[in-house]
C-alpha cells in the first residue's frame, strides 16, 4: 500500500524547485508481545515483519513518499511507485537526482529513471558487466564503467555519501516511535506507520 506524505509547509518553496532524493527500506516488527518468551525458550516461531520503503528529500530530511509491504517484496519493486508518488504529491518540485544502494541495481530501474528525466545515482553490483545488447540501458552501462574505473571518484561526483541521510531518518523514526507497531490488523498497522511518518515530518519542521 502506498502512503502519501503531504508536506503542508509551502511557504518556503519556489516553483520547480530542484530536489535530490534517496530511497531505501527498513523492517518494522509486527509486535513486541511475547518476544521475551521466544527469546527465553528459544522458540523459532517467526511472526515476520513489515517493510517500509521511503523516498527522502536529502535537503530537508522529510519523507516525501512511503510504501508499506511485507518482508518478501524486493526493494527495487517499490522504487517506481515511490518516485511516481513523490512527483505526483510535489508538483512544484523537479525531481532531478535519485541516490540508492546496490539493492536497486536493475536495468529496468535505470530505464525507468532515465525515461522520467531523473539521474540515477545507484551503486551497481561488484560483478556488474557492461552489456551493449539491445534492451540494455545506456545509463546503467555508463554507471558500471564509471564505478569500475574509479568508484570513489564516482561517489564524489554524484554525492553518494548523502545516502546516509535516509538511514538517519530510519534511526529517528525508530527512536521516536519504537521499532514495532502496536496495531493488530494490517490496515491499522499501515495507518499507524503513516501517522508516525507524518508526525516525524512535522517534528523536524519545528
Amino acid at each position: 500500500m502506498d502512503i502519501n506524505i503531504k508536506d503542508t509547509d509551502d511557504s518556503n518553496k519556489s516553483k520547480d524547485e530542484y530536489i535530490v532524493i534517496a530511497i531505501d527500506s527498513t523492517g518494522i516488527k509486527v509486535t513486541n508481545r511475547g518476544q521475551w518468551l521466544r527469546d527465553k525458550w528459544h522458540i523459532k516461531n517467526k511472526k515476520g515483519y513489515l517493510k517500509i520503503h521511503v523516498a527522502v528529500n536529502l535537503k530537508t530530511k522529510k519523507i516525501l513518499s512511503m510504501k508499506v509491504t511485507d518482508e518478501h517484496v524486493h526493494d527495487s519493486k517499490a522504487l517506481p511507485e515511490l518516485v511516481d508518488e513523490t512527483i505526483k504529491s510535489n508538483k512544484n518540485m523537479t525531481l532531478g537526482k535519485l541516490i540508492a544502494d546496490g539493492a536497486y541495481d536493475d536495468n529496468v530501474i535505470f530505464r525507468y529513471l532515465g525515461d522520467s528525466g531523473i539521474l540515477p545515482c545507484i551503486k551497481v553490483r561488484k560483478n556488474a558487466r557492461i552489456r551493449w545488447k539491445k534492451g540494455r540501458n545506456i545509463l546503467r552501462n555508463l554507471s558500471v564503467l564509471a564505478q569500475r574505473n574509479d568508484l570513489q571518484g564516482w561517489k564524489d561526483s554524484v554525492s553518494y555519501g548523502q545516502r546516509w541521510i535516509v538511514e538517519t531518518v530510519f534511526s529517528c523514526l525508530k527512536r521516536m516511535f519504537g521499532e514495532y507497531v502496536y496495531s493488530v490488523k494490517l490496515k491499522n498497522m499501515i495507518q499507524e506507520i503513516m501517522l508516525k511518518a507524518s508526525l516525524y515530518n512535522k517534528l523536524i519542521s519545528i
